[in-house]
């Protein structure tokens, strides 16, 4: 059972692969598993100064129970200074509170100098004024992100800025210019997360043009650059999303067309891949609901299997 897993995790001190595991499966936890999970989790936490799992935790006693720790986490987070600042910020953006994450934000800019750390506090902040639909003050923002990273050592966060001015200029309107910035970066980003955050930006513009193939097609290429690497359920969760909304639009034949690529390049979810395909031909008139539970009896993991069910809306 996944819960056994998260707690061995934990109760080893394997804080990251505990993590990991959370946000795979929290979904598929009962409330009484959560809470047992959750009640570990937050000790783990505390004793090793996790920040980033004690957000975690706080974040979903509140989402799942309504239950408030924040007030305990910003005592813990502040006495961390840089490091704890940020993740109290990202927290008050998970929580709904975009103002109070923009306050911490500036209140980081106001204490620091080293430009690496000022890079990371204007991201945070264009992530805010993105979430807010506010693009043109999100584009500016990480213009100045962009010209603090360039001042310190660190290639990878300059890069990752880089990557999101090219979002950023797609959400603000000029498609043409944020496909300039994104090829741009191509041959520059290393293989890996990096380059599979590229090819999700190119995902969107196209899906944006209704350029369904296209996306299809950035969505395999991001896939296989995460793969290895925590990004592949980013990318993964791309690829679902285009695959649900081509579903909207009773385009069926795009994604049964798709799907033997992605069982080709990706092998060990061949079954699931099966699985989209024979679901978008059953909603299209050509197989009938038997070979799409056939199917399904394949896939042996419990996630795949719900989302293979939330794609053929349970009526199979």
């Amino acid at each position: 059972m996944e819960v056994e897993r998260i707690l061995k995790a934990l109760e080893e001190g394997k804080i990251d692969e505990a993590k990991t595991l959370m946000a795979k499966e929290v979904d598929m936890l009962s409330d009484e598993e959560l809470k047992e999970v959750l009640e570990i989790a937050e000790k783990k936490a505390k004793e090793y100064e996790d920040l980033e799992l004690y957000k975690i935790v706080v974040y979903y006693y509140a989402e799942f129970f309504g239950i408030d720790k924040l007030a305990e986490f910003e005592e813990l987070a502040r006495r961390k200074e840089f490091e704890g600042l940020m993740e109290l910020a990202d927290l008050y953006s998970l929580l709904g509170f975009p103002e109070k994450a923009l306050e911490i934000y500036r209140e980081i800019l106001e204490k620091e100098t080293d430009p690496e750390k000022l890079g990371e506090a204007y991201f945070g902040i264009a992530t805010i004024h993105e979430e807010l639909q506010e693009y043109d003050k999100a584009l500016e923002v990480i213009k100045k992100a962009i010209e603090s990273l360039e001042k310190s050592s660190n290639r990878e966060k300059l890069l990752r800025a880089k990557i999101y001015e090219g979002y950023l200029t797609f959400e603000a309107g000029d498609k043409v210019k944020a496909k300039e910035k994104l090829a741009k970066l191509l041959p520059e980003v290393p293989e890996g997360e990096l380059k599979s955050q590229v090819h999700l930006a190119f995902e969107e513009i196209f899906e944006d043009e209704e350029n369904y193939e296209a996306a299809m097609q950035e969505c395999l290429y991001a896939l296989l650059e995460a793969k290895g690497t925590d990004f592949f359920e980013v990318a993964f969760d791309g690829l679902i999303d285009l695959i649900w909304q081509l579903m909207l639009e009773d385009d069926f034949e795009e994604i049964y067309n798709s799907m033997p690529m992605f069982k080709a390049a990706i092998p060990e979810f061949e079954d699931f891949f099966e699985g989209v395909r024979r679901i978008a031909l059953y909603k299209d008139g050509k197989v009938g609901r038997e070979e799409v539970s056939e199917i399904i009896t394949k896939v042996k993991d419990e996630r795949l299997v719900s989302i293979l069910e939330f794609l053929g809306e349970a009526e199979l």
